[in-house]
């Protein structure tokens, strides 16, 4: 515990020991989506670095939506972080901290000895009920989409539905809401949706929000508090208030249940917050502490530590973790405190060619209660995503840039290790097709497998902001060492996306994987849509 108050520290004090910076937000806007990336076009990427975040204005507040994966002299090609997707002409900002211009030594200039009549200067009388002075904002999304798989003469189609809606200051009052529910089934299987609503059924968000004023408000219903998100949704109350440049919080309610997701009125949760952001805004500190019960029973009680950073222009820091006060072990109660939960992420620019990233993550496993991803897409992700990673990018030229991220995962038994590296070379426009590319290669070695994955994908711009196209090709070895038994795969796909108008886009996708036992494995999704 030492060396972790010693860090803490080190972060609270952090700002004062560099020069003074100014935060630039610059905005950009989507040129082109495809399947797993999103580019973001800029007038100019000068400041934006790989691993930096694109935020999306929501509720007046930027929030995180995309991690910039490669990036050109003015484009960015960017992976989600956010659930919703993009589309074309969505507008995201960046974020970065550049050292402040010196300001430039004025000039005297000899007094005007005329007289002016001194100009009136008329002030608006303030509401007395403090009304902010608000405009109403909605957007939203309805979709639909299928999900077909056929293998040999067996065949399933699922179907999704979902709804996203948000009303910012509705009516221009001081209520806002924000909703996101999915309903799924298999066609043929609608008994299983009559007889387990619940695993059909998914909210993810439903909440209203009521301001009292500029700076205080509260919260009812299911939300992730984004001072907090590692705690996931939160159902019941939430209050925050603003001091200058604290903000407190509260939030009073239930964890959603850990099987289907549902509302769970035995998993009783409360706790209280303090955060506080720097005037520049490129820092923010949040502690937290939070106690949890199954039933009448406490279940968890604990710190949480959020902490974001801009040290300099070249350095960035985020770190978060959570410190278990209460432990029940064979019916024996101690509160010796524990450090769970953590993640450490350092990002360095070392010059404009050369970026180097280093990040530590022992936080727990995910519940995903939806997933469309392949086997060997979940797979590297669910065996690499805990452990110690590092990672650099080198931008050879304008149009290429190349990257390489290793990881590895131990534990003190040997249990559970695993080791992957990755590389990736990016050409963000090939001569001639006018079209961006990538190739890659990932080598991961777990206690029970041994995979290689090579891939190659081609994107395009068929109609201009009307139709994009995509195609890809990866080879999969699988070794499995507990016995003999390898597996070589091709995977191939292709995917299009048409704007049919600004709000209304239609989506097609196939892939197809085939390997020795000429028995290939088809999957085709369609989506569609509409956005308000």
């Amino acid at each position: 515990m030492r060396h972790l108050f010693s860090i803490l520290f080190t972060l609270l004090c952090s700002h004062f020991l560099f020069g003074q910076k100014e935060t630039v937000v610059e905005k950009g806007t989507v040129s082109y989506v495809s399947s797993q990336n999103v580019y973001v076009k800029f007038s100019s990427t000068e400041h934006i670095q790989q691993g930096d975040t694109l935020f999306i204005d929501k509720d007046s507040k930027l929030t995180p939506a995309l991690l910039v994966k490669d990036k050109s002299s003015t484009s960015c090609v960017c992976s989600y972080l956010m659930t919703d997707k993009a589309k074309v002409g969505d507008a995201f900002f960046s974020k970065s901290m550049v050292e402040k211009k010196p300001e430039k030594t004025k000039t005297e200039t000899p007094k005007d000895t005329t007289i002016h009549p001194k100009p009136v200067v008329i002030v608006p009388e303030e509401k007395e009920d403090d009304t902010p002075a608000v405009k109403q904002k909605i957007k939203g999304r309805i979709s639909a989409a299928s999900y077909s798989n056929f293998y040999g003469g067996e065949e399933t189609h699922r179907m999704r539905y979902t709804l996203t809606f948000q009303g910012n200051n509705i009516k221009k009052s001081r209520f806002s809401t924000e909703n996101f529910i999915s309903f799924r089934h298999t066609i043929g299987e609608w008994s299983k949706v009559r007889d387990h609503l619940e695993d059909a059924l998914k909210v993810y968000s439903l909440s209203v929000k009521y301001d009292f004023d500029k700076t205080s408000s509260i919260t009812l219903g299911r939300k992730i508090n984004y001072r907090i998100s590692s705690m996931g949704a939160i159902d019941g109350l939430q209050f925050e208030k603003g001091v200058g440049q604290f903000i407190f919080g509260a939030i009073g309610g239930w964890r959603p249940d850990f099987a289907d997701y549902g509302f769970n009125s035995d998993l009783l949760q409360a706790g209280a917050y303090v955060s506080h952001r720097s005037g520049n805004k490129s820092e923010e500190t949040t502690l937290a502490f939070v106690e949890q019960r199954n039933k009448s029973n406490t279940d968890r009680r604990f710190v949480y530590f959020q902490h974001s950073n801009a040290l300099s222009t070249h350095l960035n820091l985020f770190v978060s973790f959570e410190t278990d006060l209460y432990q029940n072990v064979n019916n024996e109660i101690t509160h010796n405190p524990s450090l769970t939960n953590l993640l450490l992420s350092i990002r360095y620019k070392v010059s404009k060619r050369l970026n180097l990233s280093l990040a530590y993550d022992n936080r727990k496993n995910i519940i995903y209660y939806e997933s469309y991803k392949n086997y060997i897409d979940q797979l590297i992700e669910d065996e690499t995503r805990q452990g110690l990673r590092v990672g650099g990018s080198y931008r050879f030229s304008k149009w290429i840039n190349w990257g390489v991220n290793a990881s590895l995962r131990f534990q003190k038994s040997g249990a559970n290790e695993s080791k992957n590296i990755n590389s990736y070379l990016n050409f963000s426009r090939l001569p001639g097709i006018n079209a961006m590319a990538s190739l890659s290669a990932n080598l991961l070695q777990t206690s029970y497998l041994d995979s290689k994955l090579f891939g190659a994908q081609i994107s395009k711009d068929i109609i201009r902001n009307k139709l994009q196209g995509e195609v890809y090709y990866r080879l999969a070895d699988y070794q499995y060492k507990n016995y003999e038994y390898k597996v070589r795969q091709h995977i191939g796909g292709l995917n299009f996306s048409w704007y049919i108008s600004r709000n209304l886009g239609f989506y097609l996708y196939y892939e197809g994987t085939f390997d020795q036992k000429s028995i290939a494995f088809n999957r085709f999704n369609t989506k569609i849509i509409q956005r308000f």
